[in-house]
């Protein structure tokens, strides 16, 4: 199978190495993430201007018409980065959700705004109880003689804070354990009845917690077809598994780097300790940590971009595959720079954290390695 990138992918890679090398090192990153938004509009603006906003959506709604193959490129490199603009959660969740469910109208002016950086979506799935079981989902919209009435609580909604639209997946028809019955509703953030909670997660990013009040909407609020959502939501949330991975190889690659660098400058008895056997089998080990993950990623953004029959089990082995890997080499990072790779003047440290969020997002390691022995037992 050619692995090779193609022109689109090479466009992508290019630009994003680019960006990373000379507009966000370390520093100018760690003062984003302490500013007030939490990132740069300037950067927001140039992601825009080099297409990178309109990479998932389809040509006919303006964008490049990219597949889950061409994002895994740009996140990778945005991951050695540790990039913290809200790309995933208003370009690879609530754009990509809106390419494949909104009705034409949704894709003119929602996707039109979102390509021009000039609209931020956050996709509210979570709930504390469930975060990633989309099936039991207790935030209900009860039908009204105006439309609907929406109640109920989202947890960690990554990117909510700046967002100008919050896409709320809430259960509209059947019940608990229910696929028919989700809808999605656009609601803006000062909604009456809508509160918000923000706060800064450990790994620099900006989340929030929605409490949605007896939230009155309209028929015209719906994304796409009401009752039905459970299908693009979960293809959605699926394909933002894969593209999360794709950040995770990012920065373990970036992590084998900055261990290597670090053991040939680091002496003791007159000697780079690089030249330690032991200390050179703990960083082959982070390195096949590392391919092996990159080639569990390629084959589920394979299954992604077929919509295979086994495209869920694929995210879920990969997110085990990423799990294990990102914790083994995080630690191993942490371990070979000594006590200053937790400090926060070095960004190693910060490479960790992000790594151990990405584990907890999206269905942790443990949720998914479960839901792989009940489908292998039934």
């Amino acid at each position: 199978m050619d692995f090779s990138l193609n022109d689109i992918q090479e466009m992508m890679r290019d630009s994003a190495s680019r960006f990373i090398q000379k507009e966000y090192d370390f520093e100018t990153r760690r003062k984003l993430a302490k500013s007030d938004v939490g990132y740069d509009q300037k950067n927001w603006d140039l992601f825009a201007e080099l297409g990178w906003l309109a990479l998932p959506v389809d040509e006919e709604a303006g964008g490049i018409g990219g597949t889950v193959l061409d994002t895994i490129v740009l996140q990778e490199e945005l991951g050695k980065g540790l990039v913290v603009e809200p790309y995933f959660s208003t370009v690879l969740l609530g754009a990509n959700l809106i390419n494949k469910f909104g009705t034409p109208v949704q894709k003119e002016t929602i996707l039109e705004a979102v390509i021009s950086g000039t609209q931020k979506l956050a996709l509210a799935h979570g709930e504390g109880h469930a975060p990633f079981d989309l099936c039991q989902m207790r935030t209900r919209a009860e039908k009204t003689a105006n439309g609907y009435v929406l109640s109920g609580k989202k947890s960690v909604v990554i990117g909510a804070e700046t967002a100008d639209l919050l896409l709320v997946v809430a259960r509209t028809s059947g019940t608990a354990g229910d696929k028919d019955g989700l809808s999605v509703f656009g609601i803006k953030p000062d909604h009456a009845g809508v509160s918000l909670k923000n706060y800064p997660t450990n790994d620099g990013l900006r989340a929030s917690d929605i409490t949605f009040n007896n939230v009155e909407l309209s028929t015209s609020d719906i994304i796409g077809d009401a009752d039905q959502a459970y299908g693009p939501v979960n293809t959605v949330l699926l394909e933002g598994l894969v593209n999360l991975s794709a950040e995770a190889v990012g920065i373990m690659e970036k992590l084998v780097e900055l261990t290597a660098d670090y053991l040939r400058v680091r002496e003791q008895f007159n000697s780079p300790i690089g030249r330690f056997q032991a200390l050179q089998h703990r960083t082959a080990d982070m390195f096949m940590e590392k391919e092996l993950s990159k080639s569990m990623l390629y084959f589920a953004a394979i299954e992604a971009t077929e919509q295979s029959d086994g495209f869920e089990n694929a995210c879920a082995m990969l997110k085990v595959r990423i799990g294990n890997a990102a914790r083994f080499v995080g630690q191993q990072a942490v371990q070979l720079h000594g006590g200053m790779g937790v400090t926060d003047e070095l960004n190693v440290g910060h490479y960790f954290k992000r790594l151990t969020c990405i584990n907890s997002l999206l269905g942790s390691r443990d949720y998914h390695l479960n839901k792989l022995v009940s489908a292998a037992q039934a």
